[in-house]
């Protein structure tokens, strides 16, 4: 008998008790995860250009990562909603270990294609920091799910931010194992990994998702299992307050994507070193994650679409300094930083504003579909962030990038209902 078929009724106070060690758990689990991907986000780019030869390649580092998260998004939402959060973090975590292990012995064997293919399957862990956030608002009431959401995006900040500054002990890691140029990091992501997925398995006791659907009490209408079977997509058709939120952290992650992935390519070609580099994708990776609970707070007090248009407002301040600022390091790495910030306004208001317009048997099939195609619209963005940026430089790829955060604008516009004509049917 699973978890779900045997639901235990819980006190309110059990209840708030196992949401903090929940959340506790996921915060660390997200440290271990953001190391490994900070470690790693620096050296794609430059390792694809590496083993390809071509600049133009470059920005497939950051797509192949997305475009492995959009894959796994919808099955891990899958294993989620049968087995609940814990199976399904640990198996990602676990398959991300894999996929970093097997960056490093593509390169080692010079094949760019396996190097590729790697890099996706190590995308699972990216579609594993997303089912984070939401795990972190199964227990959570609606006055409190941008906070709690928040916290564990926040949690990240402390790998992510050092995960780029082991660039060189990385690389000194990598020469001394007798390993190819930039790939240091994909070992120390993969040990990260592997560390997060043991964690997840211990730890994650007893699963929220399969608790919140047993225990907390449906909203008026629930239809329950019926809904739990409805597929995303279906659902989506349904709620246009969810579209307008999956829309909108779609096309926000495609804009942070797209500049964040070409940047260390536009340094290096002007003769950044890699420890700058590094040190610039680190603030970078703090925008994203070191504020976010001011961003939950403000979702929780002022609504999910005030936060939204205030990222829109971050995003094109940060793309007008990326034109006009793009031979000034200090310029640039103040862009990249107000990048990180309308991004983390964004996905925090975006993904609360996605949890309170569906039910809680809804949200899990949702979920995935959202993580789906988020990923899918930052692979896009990665992949026509590289041709772009080979076509008319990095100032015209930022101003490319301002069409993306006026149509997330446009969309929060409330539409006048339509008037009826008196006696019409």
């Amino acid at each position: 008998m699973t978890e779900e078929s045997s639901p235990t009724v819980l006190s309110p106070q059990a209840l708030g008790r196992i949401r903090r060690r929940t959340i506790s758990t996921l915060v660390a689990g997200q440290i271990l995860s953001g190391l490994g991907i900070g470690a790693a986000v620096s050296m794609g780019a430059l390792l694809v250009t590496d083993v390809t030869g071509s600049e133009a390649w470059s920005g497939m580092a950051a797509t192949m990562n997305t475009l492995g998260a959009a894959i796994f998004a919808v099955p891990l939402a899958v294993m989620a909603r049968r087995y609940g959060r814990r199976v399904s973090l640990s198996f990602g975590a676990a398959v991300a270990a894999l996929g970093g292990v097997a960056v490093a012995g593509s390169a080692m064997i010079g094949s760019s294609a396996l190097v590729l293919v790697s890099l996706a399957v190590m995308g699972i862990g990216s579609a594993l920091n997303f089912q984070a956030r939401f795990a972190a608002a199964d227990l959570s009431t609606e006055a409190t799910r941008g906070r709690d959401l928040s916290v564990v995006v926040w949690s990240t900040t402390i790998g992510a931010v050092a995960g780029p500054n082991l660039t060189g002990p990385s690389e000194q890691l990598g020469s001394a194992l007798g390993l190819p140029n930039f790939t240091g990091g994909f070992i120390i992501a993969a040990t990260a990994q592997l560390l997060g997925a043991l964690l997840y398995t211990v730890a994650l006791r007893p699963d929220p998702l399969l608790l919140s659907l047993g225990t907390l009490t449906r909203p008026r209408g629930s239809t329950g299992p019926k809904a739990r079977r409805r597929g995303g997509f279906s659902i989506l058709r349904r709620r246009p307050d969810a579209r307008r939120a999956v829309i909108t952290l779609a096309l926000s992650h495609a804009t942070m994507v797209a500049l964040m992935g070409m940047t260390p390519v536009h340094l290096t070609s002007h003769g950044t070193s890699l420890t700058i580099v590094g040190l610039t994708l680190s603030l970078h990776i703090a925008g994203m994650y070191a504020v976010s609970p001011v961003f939950g707070i403000l979702t929780d007090r002022l609504g999910g679409r005030t936060v939204v248009l205030i990222g829109q407002a971050i995003f094109a301040t940060a793309l007008v300094l990326a034109t006009f600022g793009l031979h000034d390091h200090t310029l640039v790495t103040t862009a990249l930083i107000l990048l990180g910030l309308g991004w983390s306004a964004a996905t925090v208001a975006g993904s609360a504003m996605l949890n309170n317009s569906l039910q809680a048997e809804e949200r899990p099939a949702t979920q995935g579909v959202s993580d789906l195609l988020m990923n899918l619209a930052g692979a896009a963005g990665g992949a026509l962030a590289g041709v772009v940026l080979s076509a008319i430089a990095y100032s015209g790829l930022a101003l490319c990038l301002l069409v993306l955060a006026a149509a997330v604008v446009a969309i929060q516009i409330p539409r006048r209902p339509r008037r009826t004509v008196e006696g019409s049917k």
